[in-house]
């Protein structure tokens, strides 16, 4: 069986609205900045011409590796690139494809990270404590975990992971660390679950969730660099373009928000100015002034779908 059939199931998040969102030419450049599963890149691919092409990026080699097998049905169209999007512009001019007529950027994990349970991202599954996107990036979740203080550790969990346990759950994470080296997701499970009390458990998500997304997010450095790759997928856009952006945590949707009211204003001078002396001119419009959520029927039908949000931006 192939690598997709054995592991890469990917259910695109909000697929028609992300579509919709391209508004896709057939002959048009188009990039899926965050490829995964190529659950959202293979409709992109059917809707494009002997002449249009789909550029993917990802920095995990298994995605890249069974993406390449969904997406060879359609042959020249595609080019994958085993790169953080954050390289947008350099990977462009290595590919001489001088501009984008829109780019879709999926900020969640994949489905298949999430499940693969040796990648160490699920706190349903015991694995070594990993989460890295790509395994060969230098920091680990079992490096942070063990090696950073008191005040990083609360201040990831905190604010990536807005969990108000946050303090007491490093607590009991630095008494168990003392006595040996937190190994397991398993082991970090039973620690957050001795740490959150017990009415805290009953109602809301898994103990667990919130803490193992902000470890996700430190390891990954998902928040480093995503204003700077917004400006430059904006930046590549043809005029007309559109970048869309699906986000599942409220930073990264602030992020994203602001981006876009900025890049659509243009200029950064303040109010009092007589007159602009800061150069900046609106590079398009906000085509999203609140986010699309997905329906319910798509929730029930995909619960990993509850939080995201999608925004979209036109090129002037």
């Amino acid at each position: 069986m192939t690598i997709e059939q054995t592991s890469f199931h990917h259910v695109p998040v909000m697929l028609m609205p992300c579509l919709d969102a391209l508004n896709i030419s057939p002959d048009g450049i188009y990039a899926d900045a965050t490829l995964g599963g190529a659950g959202h890149s293979s409709e992109i691919a059917k809707r494009l011409s002997e002449n249009g092409r789909l550029i993917g990026f990802d920095r995990d080699p298994e995605a890249i590796a069974a993406s390449s097998e969904r997406l060879a049905p359609f042959g020249n169209r595609i080019t994958l690139v085993n790169r953080n999007y954050k390289e947008v512009k350099s990977a462009l001019a290595e590919l001489s494809v001088p501009y984008l007529n829109g780019a879709l950027m999926d900020l969640g994990v994949s489905s298949h990270q999430l499940d693969e349970a040796d990648r160490g991202f699920s706190y349903m599954q015991d694995a070594p404590l990993d989460m890295r996107m790509n395994p060969a990036d230098p920091l680990s979740a079992e490096e942070v975990v063990n090696t950073y203080s008191k005040e990083e550790l609360e201040h990831i969990i905190y604010t990536y992971g807005e969990e108000r346990w946050a303090k007491r759950i490093v607590e009991f994470i630095l008494d168990a660390r003392n006595t040996a080296p937190i190994k397991t997701t398993g082991e970090l499970v039973d620690i957050i679950k001795k740490a959150v009390p017990k009415d805290a458990r009953r109602d809301g998500p898994h103990p667990a969730k919130r803490t193992f997304q902000a470890i996700r997010i430190e390891v990954n450095n998902e928040l480093g660099g995503l204003t700077e790759a917004l400006h430059d997928f904006i930046d590549v856009l043809a005029p007309g373009g559109h970048l869309a952006v699906i986000t599942f945590h409220s930073l990264e949707d602030r992020i994203v928000k602001n981006i876009f009211r900025e890049r659509e204003k243009g200029c950064t001078c303040p109010p009092e100015y007589p007159a602009c002396v800061c150069g900046k001119t609106s590079a398009g419009k906000v085509l999203t002034r609140k986010p699309i959520l997905p329906t319910d029927a798509e929730i029930n039908e995909n619960p990993r779908a509850r939080s995201a949000k999608l925004r979209v931006f036109e090129k002037r």
